[in-house]
């Protein structure tokens, strides 16, 4: 049962098989995902499998009393009052004081793990709706870099036939109003998807994109604002007190020394007591949630520089033809001007936004070469269906001539032609 237990676990290994994202995006889904799940894992064990608090007991409590007050305290919360303060004598108060969220911490780890998840989960979900397997595409063409020169042309070929499909299958086939005006709108409002003009895969990437932005951010404020007392950045604030020298006042989120109201019945008699206890759990949360806090920045830096360069290359259309042009320039097909004129209407009427992007998407997961090769196969292709056929040379045309005249001119009775 262990063994059947531990076999449904996904290894890392599976939690880093998406091929459909770029590298930042896996930062936020799977590292951040995997980070909190440790996290999580490592709190709860020192929870359950640990001392997570300790009380000083009266002298005149025994082995059982301890343990008792020990179970009480963890289950009942504690209440945080500085050492150098009163504790108030009004019940209400010291209630109002209680600390009640330290025993939730794994399951708040967990949380935020699947916010952090959750737009890679939808990114996955809708993305077939555009008609084409990308993860399959993607892996596909990573795996043909390894494979034979054989096996690795019939999988480049492949992969243009079944693009050369989709491109020309899903293209507008109704030009009536609502058409003109769903096409208008998509070019010039990036957000819109609209798989008949080519812009749905690119639109709910960039959809995406936003939503791992506003999670990491929405995240790190809330953060901030849990842990922070008179800081307005808590992560710089901790970092200036290390380098100045300062002591760092005990939080009042994650205190090591607390109080503690419980009350026994004997008999007929009810008796308080209050006891200080210590929290060696709390230590690990703190540096752990001080961690996060500076991960969680460095993320949404990342997020937002990402968003800002996707962007850029989806909104200036021009990109298209540039990235286009950049691989098949390698290949030495851009010799003339009507070559480039040739390239610029594949890039921007034949691949359209979803194609460049599916071509972006699989050069980021494999190699420039493959992408290189996968371009150049699609182009020929391209290339021959569109170009005009080509005008016969004269001499054909001579020949051709001579030959209608021979067959036209009469024969004697042994089948020869009379001059």
């Amino acid at each position: 049962m262990v063994t059947a237990f531990l076999g449904a676990v996904p290894s890392f290994s599976k939690l880093t098989s998406s091929k459909c994202d770029d590298w930042i995006d896996r930062m936020s889904h799977i590292y951040t995902t995997f980070m909190l799940i440790m996290f999580g894992i490592l709190v709860s064990t020192g929870q359950f499998v640990g001392d997570p608090i300790h009380c000083w007991c009266p002298a005149e409590f025994t082995g059982a009393f301890e343990a008792y007050t020990k179970n009480v305290c963890w289950i009942k919360n504690t209440y945080f009052v500085p050492m150098l303060d009163s504790i108030p004598i009004d019940i209400h108060k010291r209630q109002e004081a209680e600390i009640t969220y330290y025993q939730w911490v794994p399951l708040i780890l967990l949380f935020q793990a699947f916010l952090f998840k959750f737009p890679n989960v939808l990114w996955k979900m809708l993305n077939g709706g555009s008609g084409l397997n990308l993860d399959k595409i993607c892996k596909l063409a990573d795996e043909t870099q390894w494979g034979s020169p054989d096996d690795r042309k019939g999988a480049i070929e492949n992969m243009s036939f079944f693009l050369d499909r989709w491109l020309l299958t899903h293209r507008q086939y109704k030009h009536n109003f609502v058409a003109r005006a769903k096409a208008k709108a998509s070019r010039i409002f990036c957000f819109l998807c609209n798989k008949r003009e080519g812009t749905f895969l690119t639109a709910l990437y960039l959809c995406i994109k936003v939503l791992f932005l506003a999670n990491v951010i929405g995240q790190f404020f809330l953060l901030n604002a849990f842990m922070a007392t008179d800081y307005n950045m808590y992560g710089f604030e901790y970092i200036k007190m290390l380098n100045s020298g300062e002591s760092m006042r005990e939080s009042p989120r994650f205190p090591r020394v607390t109080l503690c109201d419980f009350r026994i019945r004997q008999l007929q008699n009810i008796q308080r007591w209050t006891v200080q206890c210590v929290l060696p759990i709390n230590l690990f949360n703190e540096k752990i949630f001080i961690f996060l806090w500076f991960w969680f920045f460095f993320i949404a830096f990342l997020c937002g520089f990402n968003l800002v360069k996707w962007m850029f290359l989806i909104v200036l259309k021009r990109n298209n033809y540039q990235y286009v042009k950049k691989y098949l320039t390698i290949t030495d097909h851009m010799q003339t001007a009507s070559d480039k004129k040739l390239c610029r209407r594949f890039a921007d009427q034949y691949l359209r936004d979803d194609g460049c992007f599916v071509a972006r998407m699989i050069g980021m997961n494999s190699t420039d070469m493959v992408i290189t090769d996968l371009l150049d196969c699609m182009w020929r292709n391209y290339r021959l269906r569109e170009e005009p056929r080509q005008p016969e040379y004269p001499e054909d045309e001579e020949s051709k001539l001579m030959d209608k005249e021979k067959d036209t001119s009469p024969l004697d009775f042994r089948g020869n032609n009379v001059q």
